[in-house]
């Protein structure tokens, strides 16, 4: 891996890090205050709602994100074999 590459992903992470911050401090004090307010069950509950709900779109992302890798592998092999 080039330099240069190494410098496009180190910046690329900067950016979503410094764009994800702010998402920390948007807790609802409501809703925290009320989770925390439930029984041990309850919250277990919460937390594995919040697992459900997550799990889809992470899929999709792993899904598309692969898609894309074996998509660009099988380009770059075509236009390999092209040029010789």
């Amino acid at each position: 891996m080039s330099l240069r590459t190494k410098l496009r992903w180190a910046l690329l992470v900067l950016i979503l890090g410094c764009g994800i911050t702010p998402a920390f401090a948007q807790g609802c004090a409501m809703c925290n205050a009320n989770a925390k307010a439930t029984p041990k069950e309850g919250q277990r509950a919460l937390n594995r709602a919040i697992l459900v709900m997550l799990a889809p779109p992470v899929g999709i992302m792993v899904f598309g994100f692969t898609f894309a890798i074996r998509y660009g592998r099988r380009r770059d092999r075509e236009n390999d074999e092209g040029r010789q």
